[in-house]
């Protein structure tokens, strides 16, 4: 194990992090927020980011640098990365009056056990944005300036609500993907990076050189961004900062809004649709979209994935749609509204709520329960298990069977005309076999943890923290946050976002012994 590496990596992601930080300061002090609150909130971490993170460049800049990175050093820089963003990104919340901290904002100091408990909350709501799960515990009980305020979540200085949505931007392309770009020129394995921090069982090379696969990424991720934002600004009549806060929130499939009720608040079908239609996008393989700018659009057309996925949504839109009418009396007009935006929002991991999902029939919470686990393509922005693995786990299956009646048979697995090879899904397979372990697993934890919480709440907690998804169901739906859950609790699902975002199988690898040897072969 190289340690340069991972200090190299941890390095540019805090210097990276300096940008978005100051940004949202910027803005806090634009819209009036206090001094003393952006003092608080982003000088310190702003600090803190600049100079551990130009100590870590230094001590990974080495001259044999050049060396090519193994895959096991990749992952393990990622892995090892995030929690150190991580803690750095809770820092606003816990300095700040989002949460008790060591500063005092509401005129008592906090307990020691409110200290506690507010950088927990801090953890968490910072993993919940990296990792664009979306699930918050910004509410009156864990906040100290919503005492008495309508609006929990509004009530926030504007810095704090813009730094919560771009930390879930960052988090939807991966910043440590925007890093390569510094990176590439230095480690001669930047691909095992990138395998390392997207989403999906593979990346698709759009170009021969990393910089300009990285380049490609983030130009259509800022791209898509840009437009929703000008669209909801000038379309659907937003204001500037709803408009921004929400095309950040939404391209990286996070969900995080700037008020308690979230996309409920305007009751807009034009924002509802706007919205919508970039969720869609978002879960789709991000390549396909540089096919389109190429015109490229066979290859786009006959993707086997995007077929199935666009299915998948249809079928989830069409089986709410009926069973709000027929089970729930709804009028059709709101049960196809809603029934497609809350299809996308699940579907894609975004976890956005135009109504309040968690009290439909029985048939709806299934469905529901069924596109967290699913999530949307490989090479997105959603989460989930992905189309994909799934699609391969199916096909490999009817192979198997046809087996088993022809057993000279030769049948190859092929996914867009194109064999995949048995190694490749091996890796499938163990990805599906460890993600349904970690959620038994996650049960048996959480049902100590919480032992008043139904079956249901703990199952969907568990599929929306591995998901990235956000709102469960039950006391944790989406007009509720997640500051029920004690403080274990809290801590053990931020794993599990953890987990998830990275795939799971890149978080294992840190546990591996031979990650650790310090040896030349791979």
């Amino acid at each position: 194990m190289r340690a340069d590496v991972i200090a190299l990596v941890a390095g540019w992601s805090l210097v990276l992090l300096t940008l978005p930080l100051a940004i949202s300061g910027a803005i806090g002090y634009i819209m009036h927020d206090a001094v003393s609150v952006i003092l608080w909130s982003f000088v310190p971490p702003i600090l803190f980011c600049a100079i551990v993170g130009t100590i870590l460049i230094r001590m990974g800049t080495r001259q044999d640098t050049a060396e090519r990175l193994r895959d096991r050093e990749a992952f393990a820089a990622v892995a090892l990365s995030w929690p150190l963003i991580v803690a750095v990104g809770a820092l606003p919340y816990w300095l700040g009056p989002t949460f008790h901290g060591p500063i005092t904002w509401n005129g008592d100091g906090g307990t020691l056990q409110e200290i506690l408990g507010g950088m927990i909350r801090g953890w968490f709501e910072s993993m919940s944005g990296f990792t664009t799960s979306g699930a918050t515990t910004i509410d009156p009980y864990a906040s100290p300036i919503c005492e008495g305020v309508e609006d929990c979540i509004a009530s926030q200085p504007y810095g704090i609500l813009f730094w919560r949505s771009s930390t879930q931007w960052l988090g939807g392309m991966g910043i440590i993907m925007l890093g390569m770009l510094l990176l590439s020129r230095a480690l001669g394995g930047g691909m095992s990076i990138a395998r390392a921090e997207l989403t999906g069982p593979s990346l698709s090379r759009l170009r021969p050189r990393l910089q300009e696969t990285a380049q490609a990424l983030w130009g259509i991720y800022i791209g898509l961004t840009l437009l929703e934002f000008l669209l909801l600004l000038f379309w659907a009549d937003l204001s500037w900062f709803d408009s921004i806060n929400y095309a950040l929130t939404t391209m990286p499939s996070g969900g995080f809004g700037t008020t308690d009720a979230g996309i409920m608040h305007f009751d807009s079908q034009l924002v509802e649709g706007i919205i919508t239609f970039f969720m869609v996008a978002t879960g789709i393989n991000f390549t396909l979209f540089h096919f389109l700018l190429l015109k490229e659009y066979t290859k786009v057309v006959n993707d086997q994935e995007l077929r199935v996925y666009l299915l998948v949504l249809a079928g989830a839109w069409t089986v709410f749609a009926l069973n709000l009418v027929y089970s729930a009396g709804w009028e059709w007009g709101d049960a196809l509204r809603h029934g497609a935006f809350q299809a996308a929002a699940i579907g894609t991991s975004t976890g956005y709520a135009s109504a309040d999902f968690a009290s439909w029939p029985v048939l709806s919470l299934f469905v529901l329960l069924f596109l967290m686990v699913v999530g949307a393509s490989a090479g997105s922005t959603s989460g989930g298990l992905k189309i994909l693995r799934l699609r391969l786990a199916f096909v490999l299956a009817r192979r198997e069977i046809h087996r088993m009646v022809q057993p000279r048979a030769i049948i190859s697995v092929r996914m867009n005309n194109e064999v995949v090879e048995d190694s490749r899904m091996w890796v499938v397979i163990g990805m599906l076999s460890t993600w349904a372990a970690l959620a038994m697993i996650s049960l048996i934890v959480l049902a100590f943890f919480e032992p008043t919480h139904s079956l249901e709440t703990i199952l969907s907690v568990i599929f929306a923290a591995l998901g990235n998804t956000g709102p469960a169901l039950g006391a944790f739906g989406p007009t509720s946050t997640w500051a029920g859950l004690n403080w274990y609790s809290l801590f053990y699902t931020s794993l599990l976002m953890w987990a998830g975002r990275l795939e799971l199988l890149t978080v294992l690898v840190l546990f591996h012994p031979r990650t650790w040897r310090s040896e030349n072969k791979n």
